[in-house]
């Protein structure tokens, strides 16, 4: 059995029939693909909340009208890309970054021992948090406007009481209205956590750019290095659903006892 198609809201479907138009073959995409599309739509709405279980397959399947197996195929995607979590003989459940072996998935600075569960938790520590107005530089990669209101985090991050990370993380002001120095202090879960369970916002994915630089005097007063050690600077913009952005953090890693590893595929 089968959806009508006329009834999915998938871009891939409606380019098709725009290419059709202007006289371009037309673009289908998969059914499957299209139930991904209305899944992930759920996700956005909320109607599934991080860490619940989403129903069935065969209850996904009454409701697409569609086959199990087109419901299978389309979760698997899902799961690859870390939105859902399969849990044998429980059923799947949205992802979410409160789970421990998801809690640092963005963050790929490693001990150099190899053993990420010797260091423990990171110890944080909030430098300043302060509302403005964000200039050109900050809302062009958050899809802003200049001048439109943004949250600023500056915190310092240590393992084993020694400063490792500094990060300066802008949020846009809206979403992230009463969120402030003092919930971030006393909140012991990882920050995107707080983010999903008091702003309802889930970063499912993140894009990052790294290079080498040398400590200013502020950096090197905050790791504990002297001016001009080098350091790695990683600018990552992280992105809600339909990759909408939702942050942009700047570190600066002290590479010194950590590496940064990135597993590729």
């Amino acid at each position: 059995m089968a959806i009508h198609t006329s009834s999915l809201t998938d871009p891939a479907a409606l380019a098709g029939d725009a290419g059709a138009a202007a006289g371009v073959a037309p673009a289908f995409s998969p059914l499957y693909q299209q139930i991904k599309v209305l899944i992930l739509q759920s996700l956005q709405a909320g109607e599934w909340k991080p860490g619940e279980a989403i129903p069935s397959e065969m209850d996904l399947a009454a409701r697409f009208r569609v086959s199990q197996g087109t419901v299978r195929k389309a979760i698997d995607e899902l799961a690859a890309e870390n939105l859902v979590v399969r849990r044998q003989g429980k059923g799947t459940f949205v992802a979410t970054h409160a789970e421990q072996h998801v809690q640092y998935r963005f963050l790929r600075l490693m001990p150099d021992s190899g053993d990420t569960n010797s260091e423990g938790p990171a110890e944080r520590q909030i430098i300043d948090c302060k509302r403005l107005r964000a200039p050109a530089d900050i809302a062009r990669p958050l899809s802003l406007r200049t001048g439109d209101a943004v949250l600023q985090l500056r915190r310092v991050l240590a393992f084993q009481g020694t400063p490792t990370i500094l990060e300066d993380v802008w949020l846009p002001g809206g979403p992230f209205k009463g969120l402030t120095a003092e919930r971030l202090a006393t909140h012991r879960g990882p920050m995107y956590a707080l983010f999903e369970t008091e702003f309802g916002v889930r970063m499912v994915r993140a894009e990052e750019k790294i290079r080498a630089i040398a400590a200013d005097e502020a950096s090197a007063m905050l790791l504990g290095v002297p001016v001009g050690a080098p350091l790695l600077s990683v600018e990552r913009i992280a992105f809600t659903y339909n990759d909408l952005p939702m942050e942009l953090r700047r570190g600066l890693y002290r590479t010194d006892t950590h590496h940064y590893k990135n597993d590729l595929s």
